[in-house]
């Protein structure tokens, strides 16, 4: 048998999914030996009624609830390092995170340097640097997604942007992994337009970059596809409708898809993005979206026969590449996402810089095509 035929695999994790379900988060800390939770989450998240609605139902039921909300849009580790003080000075035993993929992933990461003593960035998703950490020390998570993007709920990961150095760092221990996830397409409803077609085409490049990415993973790529196929079919009515309940639960699903999809691999659509957003605090999927076509592009060589297939799988007017660009370019569009880095705040002065990030990036090693700092520069010029 070809050696390519050999590989590693992981599935996630118990996942209780339907609208109303939230109400069982009480129950659920309980399952998991959580007896005083600390809420993780985004200011903005912390100030709506479903926040308030969920601590106060765990409140009375008998848990001891704390609240942490000073993460960032994109997490730096000075949030983390903060929302340990509050962990430890509360005596809590397990995270509830509760929010966007920035709020799952510093909840995640609270939980897991909540019992290490070495700094967080020796954890990095490198090797063997994992198995560092004191997997004891690990404390239980139930996540809470309340946006339909990153999949961080069924992942065993968080991103995390260094200060000093201005870059994306990824962590990664399998206990990361949180013990339960309540997916309430309820909770999404409030999400406006804009939220929703960014965190939508995030969904859609995990699925879109592990379906492309080398490797054998047929599991994976074909979750990578329905997911794709979800996107396609309900991002639009959840942007044109927030209170499309359908909508929001099958962009909710394909959120978690692609989480789980990307374990095959991401590729330049992230590594590129990163450093944008280390540095320019933008959006993470709404640069993912910007930069899309322009990956595309680029990797054509490498994925036009893969790329055929997918457009036949999606019902696109053509199985081929073209047909399925059109669809990419005519879907941001109708969703309104901008048609360059400089619709969202970014400018060109740091484009060596960011090339060079986006080389190193743990992403880039999962492109189809080898991303150098030079092919990187031009990515970022043409999505200019």
């Amino acid at each position: 048998m070809s050696p390519a035929l050999t590989a590693n695999w992981s599935f996630p994790t118990a996942v209780r999914f339907g609208v109303g379900r939230i109400t069982e988060l009480p129950e659920t800390c309980r399952a998991v030996g959580i007896r005083q939770p600390l809420f993780v989450t985004d200011p903005g998240v912390a100030g709506l009624p479903m926040t308030a609605a969920a601590m106060e139902a765990c409140q009375s039921a008998g848990l001891s609830c704390g609240l942490f909300a000073e993460v960032q849009p994109n997490p730096v580790g000075g949030n983390i390092d903060a929302g340990l003080g509050v962990y430890r000075d509360g005596g809590h035993d397990g995270v509830v995170a509760f929010g966007g993929g920035s709020a799952l992933d510093a909840g995640k990461l609270i939980a897991f340097m909540s019992g290490q003593t070495r700094p967080i960035w020796d954890f990095e998703d490198i090797g063997d640097w994992w198995t560092r950490a004191d997997a004891d020390g690990i404390a239980p998570i139930i996540a809470v997604p309340t946006t339909a993007g990153t999949g961080s709920e069924v992942g065993r990961a968080g991103v995390v942007t260094n200060e000093e150095t201005q870059t994306k760092k990824v962590i990664f221990h399998p206990k990361m992994l949180p013990s339960v996830v309540i997916c309430d397409p309820g909770l999404t409803v409030g999400l406006p337009p804009h939220i929703t077609a960014g965190t939508g085409m995030d969904a859609f490049a995990h699925c879109l970059e592990a379906y492309c990415a080398p490797g054998y993973h047929p599991m994976s790529e074909g979750i990578a596809v329905e997911g794709m196929r979800l996107v396609k079919e309900n991002l639009p009515q959840a942007c044109r409708d927030g209170r499309d309940l359908e909508a929001r639960a099958h962009m909710m699903s394909a959120a978690a898809m692609g989480a789980v999809a990307f374990q095959k691999g991401l590729g330049a659509i992230h590594a590129v993005s990163h450093p944008v957003g280390a540095l320019y605090d933008t959006h993470h999927g709404l640069t993912n979206a910007v930069v899309m076509p322009f990956v595309l592009r680029f990797n054509r060589a490498a994925i036009e026969a893969k790329i055929a297939r997918l457009s036949g799988w999606l019902g696109l007017a053509s199985p081929s590449f073209d047909a399925f660009l059109d669809f990419v370019l005519d879907l941001r569009r109708t969703i309104g996402i901008p048609n360059a880095l400089s619709d969202i705040g970014v400018d060109d002065k740091c484009f060596d810089l960011m090339a060079e990030m986006a080389a190193v990036d743990p992403t880039a090693g999962g492109n189809p095509v080898p991303i150098t700092p030079k092919e990187a520069r031009q990515l970022l010029e043409a999505a200019y």
